[in-house]
């Protein structure tokens, strides 16, 4: 077990700048997927299911939602035992992950016959090269590739042991993993279901035609097993997520949009320089492509996006097996093809084979970025490299001289794409920027040369410490050049914002704010705008209602009329609509929307408010809070309901002249009625998925509810299941008879998915009498 102690000590010690809680993993593991935890635990203290969120973009339906983290075992298990998870703790999890990672793909080597010492190359590697470190905040991909190490080693113990029972135990086991693999539901696992099953198949395919029924019937106990397994699992949440994908603003990705995202063929010049365009500083200073230096390309990648760099003696190690030949062994063939079909699809529009991808292989055309999969290139490219230091030690015991030929020829290529990188920097003009960084980076290969060298000569009398001359240097090599930087780490006390009980004043005030209008109809909602990145999701963090948030995915309609993007980082993203053109109209105020926190004048955002403001409530050191003093009440009731045509509302923004706190536009015909006298509405209970209202009312009238309307809402009257109603073009209500009633609002999900697959009609809107 010595292995594992040396795993620890590496994987320690590139954790150590975050476990010290100095540094914090920022962008997207903050904007994005933090809160959605943070959301998770309080929703669990509170003895609630996070099904649906009511504190980003009016109400937003979680339990299909790829980003809210609901169906990550870690995070679930971190939301059910912390009611208050801190950033620290939240990384802590992502890298927990990232060990286990390391320990199952040094199994799995293991278990392949590989001498043992070579699998902690893998599990440095596979844990920290390329989008591992540098796409770190993406925890979802993150531990997509996390879940594969122990599924491809479960699968391979399934598909290797004797015993009915085990095969079927590791099956299941396997299909239990794969299945936290599927419900990430992001690219990178995809990528990872397709090399599992290619791997399945190769390991019972090939063989003499005659035995392949045998070897086909001897793979279905543990292949049923696990197919059984994660279908039971994942079918679910899928089919929620493709209905929610259908509702939202990118049902599908195009083409074009997808191959924006494609890797640039000068990126692969990172596998030798990884620092060498500065995609761990400021964007100003980044050149790569694509960059405002390197313009033209037409590609839309964040700067650490392409980053592929693995360490210098897992390269080495490559090529001199390339030059021997030895990827081409039956023991590692299928891992380097692998590795290739996963370049030729990251490299996308660049190669002809990405267009029949998208058009032929399932779920491709669901996601942009097919430099997504770089994350792979770094898992894959870790066995390749273990398999060439086990390789490498085993020959070296035979004849030393053919392995510091290749060596030598293997170290003439890297000086060979050292000087093309130099002339690449020459050319941008970027050459006493990308100086230090070639520099570093002939140093690290320098290293890594002198330890091959080290390992060949003492490899027939000192196999383990061959190994070790490898693993050291390779560890030394992934912490200095893939640990901390922008693109990973920045200072944790830089976002407070994200602490969920810190005292932040920006977030302080806007609840004190919110208690002070809070009353039995009101429950009034917040905007940030133009505060920074980490900002929009907060109110997820801080249990605060607001109209707007951080996703990729919204609700189609929602986007329609209001104009909420992908995240309101800076001022100039916050976009007006016909609908709503102006924090002065009547959908801000049927939102409720009382209070807009913003990074500049609010005059600047919404220019309709030029010379007649709105007022100003406070000031803090990062946002002006404004107030809409207009903002309506959460629950109204309305005693008449006129027609109106949503798609022309939304269309062309004309309200018709009306007073919203009595009256209700409604999609459906409504019958002419004597005029109602006025009834009395509460909220009593305000829960994520069961909201509760008490109606009075002498005539009967409809109550009104001013969140998001959604078909897996379902409505009742006093526990009777009652038509759920389409108000106001974004809302809720509900036709109710004289007297004194309960109307609940109860997320159904799976009952509202049959109903709108079965096309289950709706009740007149009239109000029984």
């Amino acid at each position: 077990m010595l292995w594992l102690l040396a795993w620890f000590l590496v994987w320690l010690a590139f954790y150590w700048p975050w476990a010290t809680g100095a540094l914090t993993i920022p962008w997207d593991g903050k904007a994005q997927f933090a809160p959605q935890v943070q959301f998770l635990a309080k929703s669990f203290a509170r003895g609630e299911l996070p099904l649906w969120t009511p504190n980003v973009f009016a109400g937003h339906p979680q339990i299909a939602d790829p980003q809210s983290m609901l169906f990550s075992p870690p995070f679930v298990l971190l939301a059910l035992t912390d009611p208050a998870p801190g950033p620290w703790v939240i990384d802590s999890v992502v890298f927990a992950m990232r060990f286990l990672a390391g320990i199952f793909i040094a199994l799995f080597t293991r278990d392949l016959g590989w001498r043992g010492a070579t699998g902690l190359i893998a599990a440095i590697v596979f844990a920290f090269g390329a989008a591992m470190a540098w796409r770190l905040q993406h925890f979802g991909q993150v531990l997509s590739l996390a879940y594969m190490a122990p599924t491809i080693f479960l699968l391979n113990r399934a598909l290797s042991n004797r015993s009915v029972a085990a095969r079927i135990g590791y099956g299941a086991l396997a299909g239990l993993v794969a299945a936290f693999i599927v419900l990430g539901r992001d690219q990178v696992g995809l990528l990872c279901l397709y090399v599992l099953a290619a791997f399945a198949a190769t390991r019972v395919l090939p063989g003499p035609l005659g035995t392949l029924p045998a070897r086909i019937l001897h793979a279905v106990p543990q292949v049923l097993a696990g197919s059984l397994t994660a279908l039971a699992i994942v079918v679910q949440p899928i089919a929620l997520t493709l209905a929610l994908a259908g509702q939202s603003n990118r049902p599908e990705i195009t083409f074009e949009g997808a191959g924006a995202g494609s890797l640039h063929p000068a990126l692969l010049l990172t596998a030798i320089v990884p620092h060498l365009y500065g995609a761990a500083g400021e964007m100003a200073n980044y050149w790569g492509p694509p960059s405002f230096a390197w313009e033209g390309t037409g590609l839309y990648l964040a700067q650490n996006m392409g980053l592929v760099y693995i360490g210098a003696v897992p390269l080495l190690l490559i090529l001199i097996a390339l030059l021997s030949g030895d990827v081409w062994r039956r023991e590692i063939a299928f891992f380097t093809l692998a590795w290739i079909a996963i370049l030729v699809y990251a490299l996308g529009w660049y190669t002809p084979l990405f267009r029949w991808a998208y058009d032929f292989l399932p779920g491709i055309s669901f996601y942009r970025r097919p430099a997504d999969a770089v994350f792979l290139l770094g898992g894959l490219a870790a066995l390749v490299a273990a398999y060439a230091a086990h390789r490498l030690i085993d020959a070296a015991r035979r004849d030393a001289g053919p392995l510091r030929a290749r060596l030598a020829l293997a170290a003439a290529a890297v000086l060979t794409l050292l000087v093309l990188a130099t002339a690449l920097a020459a050319a941008f003009g970027r050459l006493p920027q990308a100086l230090p960084a070639i520099a570093a980076a002939a140093f690290w290969f320098a290293l890594a040369i002198t330890a091959i060298l080290v390992a060949i000569h003492i490899a027939p009398i000192r196999p383990v410490a061959a190994a070790a001359c490898l693993i050291g240097p390779t560890a030394a090599d992934v912490i200095w050049n893939n640990g901390p930087n922008g693109a990973s780490a920045l200072p944790l006390a830089s976002l407070s914002m994200l602490e969920p009980d810190g005292p932040e004043p920006t977030i302080r005030r806007l609840e004190e704010l919110l208690r002070s209008t809070r009353t039995e109809t009101r429950r009034d909602r917040i905007e940030m705008v133009g505060l920074g990145y980490h900002w929009p999701n907060t109110p997820l963090t801080h249990g605060l209602d607001s109209t707007l948030g951080a996703n990729p995915v919204r609700l189609d309609l929602y986007v329609r009329a209001t104009g909420a993007g992908d995240t309101v980082a800076l001022g100039e993203q916050r976009k007006f609509t016909p609908l709503f053109p102006s924090y002065r109209s009547p959908l801000a105020n049927l939102l409720g929307l009382r209070f807009i926190a913003t990074g500049d004048p609010i005059e600047v955002i919404d220019k309709s408010l030029a010379g007649n403001p709105l007022p100003i409530r406070a000031r803090t050191p990062s946002a002006i809070i404004y107030e809409n003093p207009d903002a309506l009440p959460r629950a109204l009731f309305a005693t008449r309901a006129l027609p109106a045509d949503f798609d022309e509302l939304l269309r062309s923004g004309k309200w018709p002249a009306t007073d919203f706190e009595t009256t209700v536009l409604l999609e459906e015909p409504v019958k002419a009625s004597p005029p109602r006298r006025p009834g009395k509405i509460a909220i009593t209970d305000y829960r994520n998925a069961v909201v509760t209202l008490s109606v009075i009312s002498p005539d009967g009238g409809w109550a009104v509810l001013n969140d998001v309307w959604h078909p897996w809402w379902q409505a009742e009257i006093n526990g009777r299941k009652a038509p759920l109603l389409k108000a106001n073009v974004l809302f809720r209500a509900v036709a109710v008879p004289p007297g004194h009633h309960t109307v609940t609002f109860r997320f159904k999900p799976l009952e509202g998915l049959f109903d709108l697959t079965s096309g289950n009609a709706r009740a007149s809107p009239v109000p029984p009498s």
